[in-house]
């Protein structure tokens, strides 16, 4: 029986920055603006076909450019195609997804969604889909050029020009879960050159519940080149666990992003998290994202420590604080390897099965070394804080 349906996402922000992703300087003014996401999703399922279709259109309220000439109004282009897939089964147990499509698996370190940006991300691939009673398995690739060339194959080395995966999960029993996964990205030496150079990353992640206990861990290796084909060795390595009893859910955490002592090694020890998160792992004020300039190819230690309570049947508090130091210190870094303090605190209110309101207040409290990093020597209060409206309804199911 074929299934037809259209659903909605519609996501207001509300944002004041005063130190958001750099910290605050004395004398600067904070910013204060709303971000709108809004998407349409169609969706069509039968036994042996699967198509979904996502324009979406983001926007800053009031971002109108006035015409000096005409005196009217007009917008900047925002409108763009968020997913446009279909999968195709190719036996009893396996489909065939192609087409602009999220890549989201397990706890999203190295593919993820980046739901934080308002953009979101989605990936142009063919991915093979494998499923049996407790195993999953997928492989994709992906060739990215930026138009329909007659000569070269020449791309930002910024940006990666061929993604291919291997993803294996396997659950052992009801509490226990692991996975394998491996990566090859290839990106180009420069923007006027055809040569690929290959980051190969291989790692594992495991997951563990049972009553009421939560353990999470990761590992992941990279090696092979990077992009000025020096030989890559470079490791991430996360632990989380936690415990819930009644409303409360308390949880620790460490993770660790290996990085470069000196810069100018002969490996490049700076891990790549590639397209995995940034915003859900690093902190909410966003200061560790690009890890070559924002730590100076140092890498990055965050211990942390978090409390979920709920306080209703439909809102919840989570209070996170983090406490980032460099992995390593080189020529460019400072000698202190202490960064700072993060305090990150999100209220949820979900006041439907279709909408939620969120409310998120960060600070930081900075070491020398990260105003040194950051070339930020007289700062301020550095502080962030959002409100969030997403509204999700299903508007049409047959």
């Amino acid at each position: 029986m074929a299934q037809f349906s259209v659903d909605a996402q519609y996501r207001n922000r509300f944002e004041l920055r005063d130190g958001y992703k750099k910290l605050a300087a004395e004398g600067t003014t904070p910013a204060a603006f709303i971000s709108q996401r809004t998407r349409l999703s169609f969706s069509y399922e039968n036994e042996r076909l699967k198509l979904k279709f996502t324009p979406q259109d983001v926007r800053v309220w009031g971002d109108e450019q006035l015409s000096s000439s005409t005196g009217v109004f007009g917008d900047y282009a925002s409108l763009d195609l968020f997913e446009a897939f279909v999968q195709i089964k190719t036996s009893e147990k396996s489909w065939l997804s192609v087409g602009r499509q999220q890549l989201v698996y397990d706890n999203q370190r190295i593919l993820a969604a980046r739901n934080w940006n308002q953009n979101g991300i989605a990936y142009d691939a063919v991915v093979y889909k494998w499923n049996a009673e407790n195993w999953e398995v997928h492989a994709g690739s992906s060739w990215n050029s930026t138009g329909e060339n007659a000569t070269d194959n020449l791309y930002d080395p910024n940006r990666i020009k061929s993604l291919n995966f291997v993803w294996a999960k396997h659950r052992i029993s009801e509490a226990w879960e692991f996975s394998l996964s491996h990566v090859a990205s290839g990106v180009t030496k420069s923007e006027t050159e055809n040569k690929l150079y290959f980051r190969q990353t291989s790692g594992v992640y495991l997951n563990y519940k049972k009553s009421g206990l939560t353990i999470l861990g990761n590992f992941y290796y990279q090696f092979g080149k990077n992009n000025t084909g020096k030989n890559v060795g470079a490791w991430l390595g996360d632990a989380d666990i936690s415990y819930k009893t009644g409303k409360l859910t308390p949880g620790i955490g460490v993770s660790y992003l290996s990085g470069n002592s000196p810069v100018n090694g002969q490996t490049d020890h700076l891990f790549d998290v590639l397209y995995g998160g940034r915003h859900r792992f690093f902190g909410g004020i966003d200061y560790f994202s690009s890890f070559s300039s924002h730590t100076k190819q140092g890498g990055l230690a965050d211990y942390y420590f978090y409390v979920d309570l709920k306080l209703t049947a439909k809102t919840s508090l989570k209070n996170t604080g983090h406490y980032f130091c460099l992995a390593q210190t080189n020529e460019n870094t400072p000698a202190d390897k202490k960064l700072g303090y993060e305090n990150d605190i999100v209220v949820k209110n979900k006041f439907s099965n279709w909408g939620a309101l969120e409310c998120g207040y960060s600070f930081f409290l900075p070491a020398n070394s990260l105003k040194a990093i950051q070339n930020v020597p007289d700062t301020k209060f550095s502080q962030f804080l959002y409100l969030q409206l997403t509204v999700t309804p299903v508007l049409f199911k047959n």
